[in-house]
Order: structure tokens, then C-alpha cells, then sequence
């Protein structure tokens, strides 16, 4: 009934289906959900996505998760918020998120994975040419301080 692609954005955006098992009925209070500091998973419902490293995956189904578009591109790569940055972990860290979500790694998951893929891989492209580059860099750092 739900399947598919409504099913995932039903999913992503907190509304399930009412009588669906293990699932939360559509009319669930929007402001306790807005005041939970740990997020759901998507694909399974499970408790939230670890603080702890990337943050990438449900711990539980492995499902690839949204990507936090307001995460800073220094915390992304892993660098130190500052002009100076070495360039060789830059480009280590680059490589090893490309390896953890590019979409060609998600051509048999579901289309809300290559969907979520795609923006990552995009995330982190943006992140990695913006902070690979002195002006761009630069001009982030005092886009960023206000």
C-alpha cells in the first residue's frame, strides 16, 4: 500500500501509515517529534542515527540516512576550522567518503538510498573543491563566521 517511494518520504518525514505495524499512526504530535534530539531512521523506525562518527548509516539496517545539509565543511572533512589546512588529509578524507557513498555503490538499494547517495556524493564534492582551494576556503571562512 505504502511501498516504494511514498513509503520512504512517509518514512523520511515522520509520518507512517495509521495500523501499519511497528509503525507510528499518522497522527502523531508533530512538536514532540521536532523535540527529539536523536532522529529516526528512515528505512526501519530504529533509534536515531549514533552521534558518533559519520553518521551515515541506521546502526540497525545500514540504510543510508539523509545528509545534514547544514553540517559544516570542515567537521565533514574532518579538518580543523581554519585557512590552513593539509591538503593530503583533505584528499584522503575525500576519497574515503566517495568510497562510503558514491551512488555506483547503491545501484541495487532502493531509490531513496540513491537518492540519498546522490546528495551526499554531492555534499562532499562541494565540501572537498570548496576547501581544496584558497579563495574558495577563504571566502567560506568569512561566509561561514556570520
Amino acid at each position: 500500500m505504502w511501498g516504494g517511494r511514498t513509503g520512504a518520504l512517509l518514512r523520511v518525514w515522520g509520518l507512517w501509515p495509521a495500523g501499519v505495524r511497528g509503525r507510528r499512526p499518522l497522527g502523531c504530535n508533530a512538536a514532540s517529534l521536532a523535540g527529539n534530539n536523536s532522529p529516526q531512521c528512515w528505512n526501519c523506525g530504529g533509534p536515531g542515527v549514533p552521534k558518533r562518527g559519520d553518521g551515515f548509516f541506521c546502526p540497525q539496517c545500514r540504510a543510508l540516512q539523509p545528509p545534514d545539509l547544514t553540517r559544516d565543511y570542515f567537521s565533514l572533512m574532518d579538518c580543523n576550522r581554519a585557512f590552513g589546512v593539509d591538503t593530503a588529509k583533505l584528499q584522503n578524507r575525500y576519497q574515503q567518503l566517495q568510497r562510503l557513498v558514491h551512488p555506483d555503490f547503491f545501484s541495487q538499494r532502493s531509490q531513496t538510498e540513491k537518492d540519498f547517495s546522490e546528495k551526499h556524493a554531492t555534499l562532499v564534492n562541494d565540501a572537498y573543491k570548496t576547501l581544496l582551494a584558497p579563495l574558495s576556503r577563504g571566502l567560506y571562512l568569512l561566509n561561514r563566521r556570520n
